[in-house]
């Protein structure tokens, strides 16, 4: 997220009637931003791979960038809900996402000595897998 939208995220939850419920407000914030990113960059990966030309070789990358997006960007929904959540419902996403990163971010950096963007992703799949394991761990204490 860019600052204004981390900024607008911090003065939602400040707002949010349940604020003096919300805890771990950093952690939190970290994680949805580096959710969404992560989202936006494993598509434009994805996108970026169908232009190479060994394109057979990408698909699998392909297939975990589009995987990852997907779940990076539930991921960053859900957790951003701060009414009613269910603690089992929202640790299994995270370590979904945390999965999804893990794979993603591994296959390519396969791929990023010859291709930048993959390069760029895998930094955005780590930082969003060490994201989702600091609220993870924020939440278990």
């Amino acid at each position: 997220m860019t600052t204004s939208s981390t900024q607008a995220m911090t003065r939602m939850l400040q707002t949010h009637p349940h604020a003096d419920r919300i805890g771990h407000q950093q952690a939190l914030l970290e994680c949805i931003d580096a959710c969404f990113e992560c989202a936006q960059v494993c598509t434009s990966c994805a996108d970026a791979c169908l232009a190479e030309p060994d394109l057979q070789m990408m698909v699998p990358c392909i297939r975990l960038n589009l995987d990852c997006a997907d779940i990076c960007m539930t991921t960053g929904r859900v957790v951003t809900r701060q009414t009613g959540p269910q603690a089992d419902v929202l640790r299994a996403q995270l370590q979904a996402c945390l999965a999804a990163c893990r794979a993603c971010g591994d296959e390519c950096r396969k791929h990023a000595g010859h291709h930048q963007h993959c390069a760029v992703c895998a930094e955005a799949c780590r930082r969003c897998e060490v994201a989702c394991q600091a609220l993870l761990a924020a939440l278990a204490a």
